[in-house]
């Protein structure tokens, strides 16, 4: 193994997954698949609004550590993928060309990726940290035996997307949304009927406040740690690390928040006390 404090990273990325994620949350669900069967060209416009920025994930990926291998997994024949060919290239990601099984369509990126960084666990024992560029559950039981091998994994998908159960099996989850760099998107008009999408506002209304879940989650770090350690105060960096033990997909970046402390000061449920250069935090007295 490597000396105590050296990290090494290797990052492994699920490329259709990727962009047919960020395709469909700029243009709609399921408008990959439809634009594609078409003819392509026609839909210039929509892909150039839905392109990846490869080096916000690789650059974010690399404040990790040293990183000692990247691998990027497609058909690489594919004309959306081919443009990205050269951009990779030069940021020495390895290319894995995967052909499409023709009865489904699918090139079968989850298996060879994650029978690869199983491989590469065991060829390389100073890898400290494996980043998974997907959102798909199917990469739940990579990110488990990485854990069990001793890895820090980090897995880094569209919001809207990407699985819960995935973020949860990992050591941090990022939403490709919330890396620097980023633009921040605006949803493209659906073409769909109106009672279609007034079923889906309706859906979507359902689905949690992500304000209101950032806040719950807060409290209830708080009152682990309150009560854990038997203390009226804890420090802002040691509620922070308890969030994303309870959720590796809290983000305070995510929520439009420049820093945890910003975010802390957002929150009406919590005393910040910021008299010196350790910020320490508490739950409000809700009695008085």
């Amino acid at each position: 193994m490597t000396e105590t404090g050296v990290t090494r990273v290797a990052v492994y990325l699920d490329f259709d997954n990727i962009v047919i994620s960020r395709y469909d949350q700029v243009n709609g669900r399921n408008s990959f698949q439809r634009d594609r069967a078409k003819n392509p060209a026609d839909h210039a416009e929509r892909f150039d609004r839905a392109t990846v920025d490869v080096g916000a994930i690789i650059d974010f990926a690399s404040s990790f550590g040293t990183l000692v291998l990247t691998r990027a997994y497609a058909d690489w024949s594919a004309e959306i993928n081919a443009a990205y060919r050269d951009q990779l290239v030069g940021r020495a990601v390895d290319l894995v060309q995967l052909f499409p099984a023709a009865a489904y369509g699918k090139n079968g990126a989850d298996i060879r990726l994650a029978v690869d960084a199983v491989e590469d666990m065991f060829r390389l024992p100073d890898l400290t940290h494996v980043v998974i560029v997907a959102g798909d559950s199917d990469y739940i039981a990579l990110a488990q035996r990485c854990k069990r091998l001793g890895r820090y994994v980090v897995a880094i998908g569209v919001a809207g997307s990407s699985s819960r159960s995935l973020a949860a099996a990992c050591d941090e989850f990022v939403t490709y949304d919330a890396l620097p760099g980023v633009p921040v998107f605006e949803p493209a008009a659906t073409d769909e009927s109106a009672p279609k999408h007034r079923k889906r506002s309706a859906k979507a209304a359902k689905e949690p406040d992500p304000q209101a879940a950032a806040t719950a989650l807060l409290t209830r770090a708080l009152q682990i740690g309150l009560e854990k350690d038997d203390v009226e105060w804890l420090h802002n960096s040691a509620v922070k690390a308890q969030m994303k033990r309870m959720d590796p997909s809290f983000s305070e970046k995510s929520l439009g928040y420049k820093s945890f402390s910003d975010f802390l000061r957002s929150r009406p449920e919590v005393e910040l006390d910021e008299s010196s250069t350790t910020r320490m935090v508490r739950l409000k007295d809700s009695s008085g």
